[in-house]
């Protein structure tokens, strides 16, 4: 027997059905019976109020990736929704699973151009080829259970991804006599046995085989599972861009990145490999060097690509086997694959391993970059100090490559997601993912950022302090933004424009928001300002001043500049 209530409040019962604890959003007229219904419900969900929903879309892209559950995030229509498109995209590109809620007009407006109006089908795909999975309207309160249940379905199954409702407001105040459904758990796709034997077949024919694991879907028991499946074989195994916790950095079999600013020694391996086992990823431009590393359409080496949908195997790259699987299903398959009693590639993997060290070194290959600042240094330190679950988030911009280069993740076997990043460059994105994953799961959390990075989207630090929510930032300051002057250096050398930044007294800005703020101009002074803001109840913010020629991990402005001329 059920209780009539108001549309809007059965809404927060089917997300509480589904196992939500928190949902992030900024507040809009669009959607006030939802969020009457938080309030009603205050003591089973948590409304994370945000002061941007760029930064609220991030933090539930950040929920999902996280989790492995749909990330919640609440827009109202028009400009809510707009901001909010970024996160979408990021959680599309990044096969994070995601719903966002978009209050709309009411249904006696619709289609007249109505304050706020936009079409979300339009706008959000999944004609757009990279917003949405999923994109519906639900107008009858009654089917509210069952558009819940389907988008949660929807954004965990196969290619994990954002699923957008939309909510006419006047839908949300009517009063509905239902249930919520139960609890959705994603499907298992398993590899089919005939492709497992001719796996193995390739691999008993192989002698430089390479794995790159990566992209959506993983958790602690799928990433042990692979790594079994590593040791059984003694395969050198390699993370796709910004998925470098699916396998565990400190592991003897860890090769390295595949991503930005890769190893070059790295990318070497790949090309000499004569067999590349692709688990996960749907090796985008960035984890293929620009479709340079594994030659599209038909690679030069063997590939064996496994990914959870169908749809992805084929799309850009012609594989030697394309295997259809999730990842649970698939680590399984492989962690019980007979490995025979000796394996040709021994010497193989163990240089593919010493690579990997040889490159983390912190004295970065012998070259000295200018400045007080020594960055490998400095990462040096995070590896010490911080916990080996802390969560380490971050935007888009060169500073992101001192923390992909340098540090060590510890593997999601371990049982703990550390690396939060967006594969589709997002900017802005490491400051709320930070404060997320704080609010989530009261680890430490920890971001770097740019200077022009943190301004996209700083203010999530007032969301922090409003929330208890305590994260640690280190900001890169070089007056620029770093990532297009080193183009604009490559390609017009010398001809500067639109890439200076005149910055505010960051300090300053963070103790205004409630955060601890210092800033440092020599490596001597990081260990203690890192040990202060660890041991701080409140969130901190340390500024480090970078020599604008201090670009890349491996070079400087002046050198790009001259190689170019």
């Amino acid at each position: 027997m059920t209780t009539p209530k108001l549309a809007g409040h059965l809404l927060v019962d089917c997300l509480i059905a589904q196992g939500v604890t928190h949902a992030f959003g900024v507040p809009g007229e669009s959607y006030l019976a939802v969020l009457d219904g938080f309030h009603d419900r205050a003591d089973r969900i948590r409304f994370v109020i945000n002061r941007q929903e760029g930064g609220a879309a991030f933090m539930a892209e950040a929920q999902g990736k996280l989790t492995g559950r749909p990330g919640v995030c609440f827009v109202t229509r028009g400009p809510g929704a707009t901001n909010a498109s970024i996160g979408l995209h990021t959680a599309f590109q990044d096969s994070t699973p995601m719903v966002l809620f978009v209050g709309d007009v009411a249904s006696d407006a619709r289609d007249r151009e109505a304050f706020q109006e936009v079409d979300y089908n339009a706008f959000f795909g999944p004609s757009t080829k990279g917003m949405a999975k999923r994109v519906e309207r639900i107008d009858d309160p009654r089917r509210i259970p069952e558009y819940v249940a389907r988008a949660f379905a929807t954004a965990m199954n196969g290619r994990p991804g954002p699923v957008v409702l939309v909510l006419p407001e006047d839908m949300l105040t009517q009063t509905v006599d239902a249930n919520p459904l139960p609890r959705v758990e994603p499907v298992q796709a398993w590899a089919d046995p005939g492709a497992l034997r001719e796996l193995r077949t390739l691999l008993l024919a192989a002698q430089r085989p390479l794995v790159i694991a990566g992209g959506g879907g993983w958790t602690p028991q799928s990433a042990a599972a692979l790594q079994r499946f590593a040791e059984n074989w003694q395969l050198p195994v390699a993370n796709a861009f910004r998925f470098q916790d699916c396998f565990d950095n400190h592991h003897p079999l860890y090769a390295g990145d595949v991503g930005l600013g890769i190893n070059p020694a790295l990318a070497r391996r790949i090309r000499e490999s004569d067999l590349v086992l692709a688990i996960g990823p749907r090796l985008g431009e960035a984890t293929t060097g620009g479709y340079t590393l594994l030659e599209a359409p038909v690679p030069t080496q063997k590939l064996v690509h496994i990914h959870a949908s169908g749809e992805e195997l084929g799309r850009v790259y012609q594989p030697t086997l394309a295997i259809q699987a999730t990842m649970n299903a698939a680590a399984r398959s492989l962690e019980v694959l007979t490995a025979p009693p000796s394996l040709p590639w021994s010497t193989w993997t163990a240089a593919c391993h010493a690579d990997y060290e040889a490159n983390v070194e912190v004295t970065n290959g012998g070259i000295v970059l200018p400045g007080n600042i020594d960055m490998p240094a400095l990462i040096h330190t995070l590896q010490k100090h911080l916990p080996a679950d802390a969560v380490l988030t971050n935007g888009a911009g060169n500073f992101a490559s001192w923390l992909h280069r340098f540090y060590r993740y510890h593997g999601l076997a371990k049982g703990h997601k550390t690396q939060l990043a967006p594969t589709n460059g997002a900017m802005g994105y490491g400051v709320p993912a930070g404060i997320g994953a704080a609010i989530l799961s009261g680890r430490t959390a920890f971001t770097i950022a740019g200077d022009g990075d943190f301004l996209m989207n700083g203010q999530e630090l007032a969301t922090a302090v409003q929330h208890g929510a305590k994260s640690v930032v280190l900001l890169l300051n070089n007056g620029t933004y770093g990532t297009i002057r080193m183009h604009q250096e490559r390609e017009y050398p010398a001809r500067v424009s639109g890439s200076d930044l005149r910055n505010p007294d960051f300090c300053a800005l963070a103790r205004a928001y409630g955060y601890a703020a210092e800033r440092i101009t020599h490596t001597l002074e990081f260990e203690p300002a890192l040990q202060r803001a660890l041991a701080a109840d409140s969130g901190s913010l340390i500024e480090v001043m970078l020599d604008p020629e201090v670009i890349t991990t491996r070079g400087t402005l002046s050198a790009i500049r001259n190689k170019s001329r």
